[in-house]
């Protein structure tokens, strides 16, 4: 049986203080790294076998201590990483709501087809994020590995792996910071054991 552990990157001050921060690169806060090492005190009880992780810096920091813990080498795949917010790069969602509200409300309403301005809907994000989930699967049928990602990508590939709807993604699914998500994959498909769990942030 396949185990898989979807990690949320660390905090980021964007994370923190309610910035969309998709495309854009914020490293982790003094908080956020230790978070990550936190995350990397589980390496022991999941046994790794790989490690897949976003090209974003943010996730980059938090899989680092992880790996080192695990003796793996990171896997970076373009695929995982954060759903690109286009004009709202950088900007508060609230001050967002405020200044283009037709285009937010229609986002919000169904953001499995509607895309923010220049940005990405979550079709988009499955289209690109479903595949690498496969190729882990099939290259480690068995035993654990783990995805370090983001908050919307997470989200994304929860709901696909449990049929919820796509469009229901951002209030459908818990994804804190440094939380961990955990799917059994037996002979029908994928069972969540764990979702969004911080108890090893204490």
């Amino acid at each position: 049986m396949l185990t898989l552990h979807l990690v949320r990157h660390g905090d980021t001050t964007h994370a923190a203080e309610g910035y969309f921060a998709g495309d854009i690169d914020p490293p982790l806060t003094d908080r956020g790294r230790a978070m990550a090492e936190a995350v990397a005190r589980l390496a022991p009880s999941l046994r790794l076998e790989a490690i897949y992780v976003s090209p974003k810096l943010r996730a980059r920091q938090t899989a680092e201590p992880v790996a080192r813990a695990a003796g793996l080498e990171p896997i970076v795949e373009e695929g995982l990483r954060e759903i690109a917010y286009g004009a709202w790069e950088g900007r508060k969602e609230s001050e967002i709501k405020q200044t283009d509200p037709e285009a937010f409300a229609a986002w919000t309403a169904d953001p499995a087809l509607v895309a923010p301005p220049g940005g990405e809907s979550a079709f988009a994000i499955a289209a690109r994020a479903l595949p690498v989930l496969l190729r882990a699967r099939r290259d480690h049928p068995t035993g654990h590995i783990l995805l370090v990602s983001h908050k919307a990508t997470i989200r994304v590939l929860v709901c696909a792996l449990l049929g919820v709807p796509l469009g229901r993604f951002r209030d459908r699914v818990a994804c804190p910071t440094a939380s961990l998500t955990t799917f059994e994959f037996g002979e029908r498909g994928g069972m969540l054991v764990r979702l969004g769990d911080v108890s090893h942030l204490g």
